[in-house]
């Protein structure tokens, strides 16, 4: 018996210059299959519907347990992790496509330079200059904890962003994976000192006052991230500090 073959049409580019276009691969199915097994396939034998021998398709993975976010890309039309969507459960054909609001490198690859610039913008990280040991940090209340758990789940995969409709070229805004960082690092006890820092970053141009409250980027959220509860604890935030900036108050709190 001729075994059961599943269809891929994707979109390549062969540099980011060069112009995108569909090519369509048959594989072989298998049970539980994922579309990184699927695209590992093609990798092997690297021939299109048509019998022609093609240049394998470039994508990027690393875990491949939905931790890392490398492997994001856009599956029957919607942003979502290829290493955890498995074949059983999309419509045939299965289309899959780079995320559109990042600059395609090669094919399914995307330079994700765009988040990484916003996340250094505001300062999501703990300040520890690591010259010497500080001993135990601080402890958090357990309530506060476990919330900032769920915040600290991102793994600045992009989903959020190619979901966002105010997350596009024409737009500097810096979507919503770093403004949710903001209010984890905000919350630490140590990140803290540098919280009017990142509120001063969020009311400048591209920052909390492009979200348009779509709340598309908490529909996608592979982790299930309160994005939306984050943004509106901001908005808070924000409106605070500007007051503090305002009447000249050097408090944090």
């Amino acid at each position: 018996m001729a075994e059961e073959k599943i269809t891929l049409i994707i979109t390549r580019q062969d540099s980011p210059d060069s112009p995108s276009y569909q090519e369509t691969f048959k594989v072989n199915y298998r049970k539980n299959m994922n579309i990184i097994s699927a695209l590992m396939e093609i990798q092997k034998n690297p021939v299109n519907a048509n019998g022609e021998k093609r240049p394998p398709v470039s994508w990027e993975s690393n875990c491949l347990e939905e931790v890392c976010g490398a492997c994001s890309m856009v599956i029957n039309d919607e942003p979502r992790q290829a290493c955890s969507t498995l074949v059983d459960k999309l419509e045939q054909p299965i289309t899959i496509a780079p995320m559109s609001t990042f600059p395609v490198v090669r094919d399914l690859v995307i330079d994700r330079s765009r988040m990484f610039d916003s996340l250094k913008k505001v300062k999501a990280w703990i300040p520890i200059d690591g010259t010497y040991d500080l001993g135990p940090g601080p402890r958090m209340p357990e309530k506060k904890r476990q919330w900032a758990y769920e915040l600290s789940k991102c793994m600045t995969c992009g989903v959020c962003l190619e979901a966002c409709p105010n997350v596009n070229s024409k737009s500097d805004f810096i979507g919503p994976a770093p403004l949710s960082q903001v209010r984890l690092f905000n919350a630490h006890p140590t990140g803290e000192m540098h919280k009017a820092e990142r509120l001063d970053a969020l009311m400048e141009d591209g920052g909390i006052t492009g979200c348009g409250n779509s709340q598309n980027c908490v529909q996608v959220c592979p982790k299930g991230i309160p994005l939306t509860t984050s943004i509106a604890a901001l908005n808070r935030d924000t409106n605070i500090q500007s007051f503090k900036n305002f009447f000249g108050s050097d408090s944090n709190y």
